[in-house]
């Protein structure tokens, strides 16, 4: 069985920084891209980043581009999210996905987190 485990949320004033962690375990051989998403209350989940395996990154949104950066080190199974210049609408749960992974019982498809809070009040 994969598991990703995300850790690094809380509570930041405006204009704080976060680095969220998120990392998989498992007889895990490869992964292939993994991203982070986040939903606000009463609104649907949405991508926030996306990286591949060998480094290839996309933002989802205008809003979070030049704040956030995405990155993983794949000798750890681990991404990660910078993210500076915290606003209150940055606030939601923040999950972990992994599209493919390989592990020793076979590929496993989209896996996800259980989530971690990110709240941005003063």
């Amino acid at each position: 069985q994969v598991y990703l485990k995300e850790s690094g949320g809380g509570l930041v004033q405006p204009g704080g920084s976060l680095r969220l962690s998120c990392a998989a375990s498992g007889s895990i051989f490869s992964i292939n891209a993994m991203g982070w998403y986040r939903q606000a209350p009463g609104k649907q989940r949405e991508l926030v980043a996306r990286i591949t395996s060998g480094g290839s990154t996309n933002y989802a949104d205008y809003s979070v581009k030049g704040r956030f950066t995405i990155s993983r080190d794949n000798a750890k199974n681990t991404v990660y999210l910078q993210m500076n210049r915290l606003k209150p609408e940055d606030t939601a749960v923040y999950y972990c996905n992994a599209d493919r992974v390989l592990s020793g019982l076979g590929w496993s498809n989209d896996i996800w987190g259980q989530g971690t809070q990110v709240t941005v009040s003063s």
